[in-house]
């Protein structure tokens, strides 16, 4: 998300994104084109017939180079935001990206959203999920919902914490990066978007993903878009 999106390509994300009750974007551009970009969608939203409201993280304490914003968007009939969200700094030196957290209340019930974005393959994004088997402890009275690009698939050990503390992911073996060429009708290369919950907390209804780019003519197009697909779900507690 940044200057790169056109009011164009902002319109089109609203309409794939309206029927939702509250989104998390990862890869915010840290500058002031990632904010103008979130406010821009968040005002289109804002015209589908519904009220939204939007927080931007601050940039990462990552290097200049990798520094990123995150960003949540909600409806407001829907959804309630206990306080601020916030950078956790729990881990700021070991993790490049640290985790932006959110609580939401639904109905008196309230989750704790950790959005995420890892570092990409080639640097071992195993050696930064490995901190997130301490999130339970570190907030012992949160129900907490991970959520994001992770760059490795679920089935990597790194996960078995997590999966020992009953975090499950809500799907597995879904792919959600976008190649830049589709290889026989398969547009899609890896699984590295996920969303890690306690199934025996919070129910999920229902899960999948939006293949967007069937929208566009080609995948260098689309990829204006996204270089991932987004992945939903709905839940009940």
């Amino acid at each position: 998300m940044g200057k790169s999106k056109n009011d164009e390509r902002i319109a089109y994300m609203a309409d794939l994104l309206k029927d939702f009750d509250v989104v998390a974007l990862q890869e915010v551009v840290a500058g002031p084109g990632g904010s103008k970009a979130v406010a821009r969608l968040a005002d289109k939203l804002n015209r589908k017939g519904a009220k939204w409201d939007y927080t931007i993280s601050n940039p990462t304490q990552s290097s200049p180079y990798g520094s990123e914003r995150y960003a949540y968007l909600w409806k407001t009939s829907t959804i309630q935001i206990i306080g601020k969200a916030w950078l956790d700094q729990n881990f700021v030196n070991e993790i490049e990206r640290e985790p932006f957290l959110m609580r939401i209340q639904y109905k008196g019930e309230v989750v704790t959203l950790v959005s995420f974005h890892a570092v990409p393959k080639g640097k071992q994004p195993e050696t930064e999920i490995k901190y997130f088997k301490q999130y339970p402890k570190l907030y012992p009275d949160d129900q907490l919902i991970f959520l994001g690009d992770f760059n490795v698939p679920t089935s990597h050990s790194v996960f078995n914490p997590l999966k020992k503390m009953n975090y499950l992911p809500v799907m597995a073996q879904q792919k959600t990066s976008l190649r830049t060429k589709c290889i026989q009708n398969d547009c899609l290369a890896s699984s590295y978007d996920h969303i890690f919950l306690n199934p025996e907390i919070i129910q999920v209804l229902d899960c999948g993903v939006l293949h967007f780019y069937l929208d566009f003519n080609d995948l260098k197009e689309a990829r204006r878009i996204s270089d991932h697909i987004p992945v939903w779900f709905e839940v009940d507690f």
